[in-house]
């Protein structure tokens, strides 16, 4: 496996940089990728051009002059981070003199599988060399184009610095090269699906090298019996139509029966982004003949659970609380879940019972991002509970080695 052996080299040589270094490389980076706006924006219509623009991976696929202006300013703001390694998380004298430090170091090589979603090329680089690590791509073939043009970029800037290359790989498009990383026991430290549950599942059921879960959202919100009206109206809003092919947008409101009669007018402006909802048939009744017809049909044993993806929605009907908790348990990615109540009884309740990444409470799931967050371009987000969760950006991209000084100590 060769591009295995040139990896370990590569994250080898990566130890000795110095953390100004890695930051001008950022920088550089992130002006080429706007010097080559045109091109890579050319290589990414290639792989438009070859999808329907119904498919709600689309939207994840496509990238503009903004989106790639807004990609550099996350490259930069990574730059300006301090850096996560070398950190002392704990030091100590043992009885015998010697002294223990556990510091905090790269993985080493971390691999990336992930659908149409190129951005992510970009993001990952910066997140994986800011952490002295690196990254093996493995991208969809949906988005093989825009993909090698933004590996090519970030290859020319390395060279600039006389940076070895295999700093970033990207495996070519195919299941054969998928095998390739599930498989890489002796190169790769840990691996990172990005995309539908079905990758997920996949890569987790296939893979012999550790991995963190990512990225699949169903997404909750549960209206309760203490909502504020216009909160709940603009949180709804927002959480469903900001960007619907996101993890983090709402996929399932949850409404207390006591305020069913609100529920027309906390659904009206979705109708505006043609949302078309599926509704149990207590919403479906109080929807109907005040939702637009065309946009309002009976929920299923598939309207729950489902990640949408697309401007549709279902909507459950609860009787309390433990209903509404009941159900998220029963459905949830343990992603992002969040209530509207201005009860801090029943708030403190949901926050303490959800078991999810994310729990908000009046506040719109779209949140849940390592930029929103404050720890510049995620690398993703975690929905277990080993070793890392929710937003993982640089400090989880780490493990930690324990340094001993001794001098002269043998042990008995």
């Amino acid at each position: 496996m060769e591009w295995g052996a040139k990896a370990l080299q590569a994250a080898r040589r990566l130890n000795l940089l110095t953390d100004a270094t890695i930051n001008q490389i950022l920088v550089k980076v992130a002006e080429e990728a706007i010097a080559n706006t045109s091109y890579i924006l050319a290589e990414n219509q290639k792989d438009l051009d070859a999808m329907d623009k119904n498919n709600p991976m689309y939207d994840r696929l496509l990238l503009s002059t903004d989106r790639i202006q807004g990609i550099a300013a996350d490259i930069r703001n990574v730059a300006s981070l301090p850096s996560p390694l070398g950190r002392i998380l704990e030091e100590r004298t043992l009885p015998n003199g010697m002294f223990l430090t556990k510091k905090s170091v790269p993985f080493g090589v971390i691999g990336i599988i992930y659908e149409a979603r190129p951005n992510v090329s970009f993001d990952v680089f910066s997140l994986c060399l800011k952490s002295g690590n690196v990254c093996v791509l493995k991208g969809g073939t949906d988005a093989y184009h825009s993909n090698l043009a933004i590996v090519s970029v970030i290859k020319n800037v390395l060279k600039q610095f006389d940076i070895d290359e295999n700093c970033i790989h990207l495996l070519p498009a195919g299941r054969e090269a998928t095998a390739d990383l599930l498989n890489a026991v002796d190169y790769v430290d840990l691996i990172i699906p990005r995309g539908s549950q079905g990758l997920i599942d996949f890569v987790r059921n296939n893979a012999k090298v550790p991995v963190i879960e990512t990225g699949a959202g169903v997404c909750h919100t549960y209206f309760d019996e203490f909502g504020d009206f216009k909160k709940g109206q603009s949180i709804i809003y927002n959480a469903k139509t900001r960007r619907v092919s996101v993890c983090n947008a709402l996929d399932c409101l949850i409404i207390n029966e006591k305020r069913l009669a609100d529920l027309a007018s906390l659904c009206l402006p979705l109708a505006e982004k043609e949302v078309v909802i599926e509704a149990d048939i207590k919403a479906y009744t109080f929807l109907h003949g005040k939702y637009p017809t065309h946009l309002l049909t009976k929920a299923t044993a598939e309207s729950f659970g489902t990640e949408f993806q697309s401007y549709r929605m279902s909507i459950k009907t609860v009787s309390n609380m433990e209903q509404a908790i009941e159900h998220i348990a029963t459905y949830s990615s343990k992603h992002s879940e969040a209530i509207i109540s201005e009860n801090e009884h029943a708030i403190h309740q949901f926050e303490q019972q959800v078991d999810a990444a994310c729990v908000y409470s009046n506040a719109s799931t779209a949140f849940t991002d390592g930029a929103q967050f404050g720890m510049g371009a995620e690398i993703g987000i975690s929905t277990q509970k080993l070793h890392a969760r929710g937003p993982m950006a640089l400090p989880e991209l780490t493990s930690y080695k324990w340094i001993v000084k001794g001098n002269g100590q043998t042990r008995s």
